[in-house]
């Protein structure tokens, strides 16, 4: 499983509709955060992701991304949490964090971890790992990428069965990579009935951002990219001078990354209900684009292509 939840869509201030920012991405057992703007933790009830994080990771400080981490690490709280959460963001992560979250006369129950990150770091976890990317914003700020590792390659039950390996150990043993022996003395390696690693999925957030030669390079050959689309067209001076992108422009990083696919999202609050303004700008440059709302589920399936097919 790879599901991304969109918790929050506005940029700025809350609408209606929209929430502020806010990601919840499920891998397999692990749930992650992608910032956490205020309400987030409603909007986690509302669409049914759970409460069960392992990790929140921040692109950047301004308010709206991250002011909702403080009251939902109180109800964790309440709620008995025991086990470690690991909190990760650019600077100033360590000070502001440890002064925001932890004003107050009550003790959370569980530790909190704060790791500064800085553009290039990763943070492993089981079968994955989130890389951080360099931004361009009014303070400190990154965008992450979930990179999974590569994946076995397809095990050939029938030419296995042909070179005469039984069913059983033996099998596991060749889809582990390793060779082995039969009781005729004859060896097989797995090179002969498992074929190439398969690549793991890539999905990209890029935060608040202007278009940028380093989100291009870490969304290379994404499965799923989504980008700040503040603006349109007619507010491109705007976007440049509050450092955020236009739906083309985020359409533009699309195409040059070559994504399979390009989710807008950060709207101004003046295209809470004209957000087909900015689809048909952003699908001028690039097909495979949506503009993301609130509630939105989005499962990426595994792929068989070669490990090695895209960057």
């Amino acid at each position: 499983m790879l599901r991304l939840t969109f918790l929050g869509t506005s940029a700025a201030q809350p609408t209606i509709g929209r929430n502020l920012t806010g990601h919840a991405l499920r891998r397999e057992r692990e749930l992650f955060l992608i910032d956490c703007g205020e309400g987030t933790q409603r909007q986690m009830i509302r669409y049914g992701t759970g409460f069960d994080v392992a990790a929140i990771f921040f692109t950047h400080f301004h308010a709206d991304h991250y002011l909702g981490a403080i009251g939902f690490l109180r109800t964790l709280s309440m709620q008995g949490r025991a086990e470690p959460l690991d909190l990760y963001g650019p600077k100033p992560a360590r000070k502001l964090l440890d002064t925001m979250l932890f004003a107050g006369i009550e003790k959370l129950a569980f530790e909190v971890r704060i790791h500064e990150v800085a553009p290039g770091d990763e943070v492993k976890r089981d079968g994955c790992r989130l890389v951080s990317f360099a931004t361009e914003h009014k303070m400190a700020s990154c965008g992450w990428a979930l990179v999974e590792d590569d994946r076995p390659g397809r095990f050939h039950v029938e030419k296995a069965l042909e070179l005469g390996v039984p069913p059983g150990p033996l099998f596991g043993e060749l889809q582990r990579g390793r060779g082995v022996t039969l009781g005729d003395g004859r060896h097989v390696e797995p090179a002969q009935v498992v074929d190439g690693a398969r690549r793991g999925r890539k999905l990209v957030i890029s935060g608040d951002t202007r278009p940028g030669a380093a989100t291009v390079a870490a969304a290379s050959g994404a499965d799923l990219l989504v980008h700040d689309s503040t603006f349109g067209d007619a507010e491109a001076e705007r976007a440049v001078e509050t450092l955020h992108s236009t739906a083309r422009e985020a359409a533009r990083v699309a195409r040059e990354a070559g994504v399979a696919r390009l989710l807008l999202t950060h709207l101004s609050t003046r295209y809470d209900r004209e957000a087909g303004t900015l689809l048909e700008q952003a699908h001028a440059e690039f097909g495979a684009v949506e503009v993301a709302h609130d509630g939105l589920v989005v499962e990426l399936p595994l792929t068989d292509e070669a490990s090695g097919a895209t960057a």
